[in-house]
């Protein structure tokens, strides 16, 4: 029997994000026209999302399938193989993931935004043998992000394999970006008036606190405007703490060994990162609304927020 539609209920909130996210995309039930259908797109991009939120090999996150509910909240008729789930990986292009993410972050409204870069181990290796053999470098990637400080919310990012300036990353966020009427925080690597410039197209306001060299003398109409320290500039740190908890519960060293499959990896771990704060934002939300008026202001919900987590 072909299944034609999507008749699942959800049952969570990751489950109810999920589904909502592949109805936004319309997302086509079948790739293919002629043959099989056992499993739906959504129920490989859920299951593909499950195992990346697991951080678990391959064998062991197919046996605790058996042993979960998703299987019946999913509707799968059958659990998929290992190999399955991994061609099902390579299935999706980098530019499939890369429109899920727009669609996901597509209704935020940021008023502040923090943009910074880190790095990503591209070995998941032991760094004690690395140190006993006398490894001299650590083969890293480098993840340019710019998020939402109001809910930690990855909006856009540029994922490299090998180091590259960071406002290489910065021209590209700022010319792509579609959110008008924001903040946007950098520190003193994204001094540079070219970033002012492409910022104020959108009519958005860019902040990065000048290079010593140039603090006595400072070149540039918006440059000079940063002399004095922004009120809003102590915001910025929350782009460092969504890093640490990128890294801490998601990632923290990549597993696939091709450049390709890397960068698809750490597009499928963003995905799940902006999944899980996006419903723990909204069931906060819900929380506020049966405890207080409607019309309660949103510092008081960025308090609760805060506390929360």
């Amino acid at each position: 029997m072909t299944q034609t539609t999507i008749s699942n209920t959800p049952v969570s909130g990751l489950h109810s994000q999920i589904l909502k996210l592949c109805h936004q995309m319309e997302l086509p039930l079948h790739y293919n026209r002629k043959g099989p259908k056992t499993f739906t797109n959504y129920q490989r991009v859920a299951l593909i999302i499950l195992y990346h939120r697991s951080r678990k090999a391959l064998r062991d996150f197919i046996a605790e399938l058996y042993e979960c509910l998703w299987p019946k909240w999913l509707g799968l008729r059958e659990i998929p193989g290992k190999s399955t789930l991994n061609d099902w990986m390579k299935l999706f292009k980098l530019e499939t993931i890369r429109k899920l993410h727009n669609v996901l972050v597509a209704k935020q409204k940021p008023e502040i935004m923090a943009i910074d870069a880190t790095g990503i181990d591209s070995w998941q290796l032991s760094r004690h043998y690395a140190w006993r053999i006398g490894m001299p470098y650590v083969p890293h990637a480098k993840l340019d992000a710019i998020v939402d400080v109001k809910n930690s919310i990855i909006l856009d990012y540029l994922f490299r394999l090998k180091p590259r300036h960071d406002v290489i990353a910065a021209k590209i966020f700022f010319r792509r970006m579609k959110h008008k009427g924001s903040l946007i925080l950098g520190d003193g690597a994204y001094d540079c008036e070219e970033l002012h410039k492409l910022a104020r197209k959108n009519n958005n306001e860019f902040f990065a606190p000048l290079r010593k060299n140039s603090m006595k003398m400072p070149k540039g109409f918006f440059r000079k405007k940063c002399v004095q320290k922004h009120a809003q500039y102590g915001m910025r740190n929350k782009v460092e703490s969504t890093f640490h908890a990128l890294k801490a519960v998601h990632v923290s060293a990549l597993k696939s060994r091709l450049h390709f499959n890397k960068k698809k990896e750490m597009a499928w771990h963003i995905m799940v990162y902006n999944l899980k704060r996006i419903k723990n934002y909204w069931e906060l939300r819900i929380m506020l609304f049966r405890t207080e008026p409607i019309d309660r202001t949103d510092k008081k919900l960025l308090e609760i927020f805060s506390k929360r987590f």
